[in-house]
């Protein structure tokens, strides 16, 4: 194990080629990277339910960083209290507070249409399902189908369904070539809200990439695709690792 430099607490560097598993020392959400948010106070984790599509701009100039965030001051926390690499610890940390953010958002969004998420979740997988070009209304699937996609029982999308429909979100369309097949789409309503919903979360998002430019953007997507690329290589044996292709529920 390299050893980690003390560093000024308002800076953070790298501390070494220590492992980043660590273990916990203090009450509540504790340990730096530990997938619970970190250690964050309880200000800046109200900072971070309560501003989920506010994002403060750089500082000065193009590209300059805020002097400091909430991650910085997790880290000078733990400095000397836990062995683990400063810059890894940042990465991760600064990732799990904007899922965070955009979960936030999400939550925000749906409540402003009046959907519930397992609402929107069952319109979306309708939505992707509508052929291009064509008329809300023209993309269906089965119970069973959603079920699936939806990881959900085939009891509990019954229920789900039942909901939807009495709504007037959804239909059921029995076909006529077999009467034992039920269809399930969307209705102009369910459309018209799904696509409420989608216009409000992609407004949060673009929000929340505003500090970077076109070129920043490109290099953070192609970093964030060659992280998560490695991450489903190293996980492709296990069923119970997480993919981009499963529910989204962020």
């Amino acid at each position: 194990m390299a050893p980690r430099q003390q560093k000024s607490p308002q800076r953070v560097t790298p501390a070494g080629n220590a492992p980043a598993r660590k273990g916990r020392t203090a009450p509540g959400p504790t340990g730096p990277g530990a997938g619970d948010g970190a250690d964050a106070s309880a200000s800046d984790a109200s900072d971070a339910s309560g501003q989920a599509s506010r994002v403060t701009g750089p500082a000065t100039g193009p590209g300059a960083d805020p002097a400091e965030d909430s991650v910085d001051r997790h880290i000078a926390r733990w400095r000397g209290r836990a062995p683990f690499d400063e810059r890894v610890e940042g990465i991760v940390t600064r990732m799990q507070f904007l899922v965070k953010h955009v979960a936030q958002a999400k939550r925000h969004s749906l409540a402003e249409v009046g959907l519930q998420d397992f609402e929107f979740e069952t319109l979306h997988r309708l939505a992707a399902r509508r052929p291009p070009g064509r008329a809300a209304g023209t993309g269906r699937a089965t119970p069973s189908e959603l079920a699936a996609e939806l990881l959900v029982s085939p009891a509990g999308m019954t229920g789900r369904l039942d909901t939807l429909e009495e709504a007037g979100l959804i239909r059921r369309i029995r076909s006529t070539e077999d009467r034992r097949r039920v269809d399930v789409e969307m209705t102009d309503l369910g459309r018209t809200r799904w696509e409420s919903a989608m216009h409000l979360m992609s407004a949060a998002e673009t929000d929340l990439v505003a500090p970077l430019g076109p070129d920043d953007r490109d290099v953070l997507d192609a970093l964030l695709k060659r992280m998560l690329a490695h991450a489903e290589q190293a996980k492709a044996g296990d069923p119970a690792a997480p993919r981009a292709d499963r529910p989204r529920n962020a």
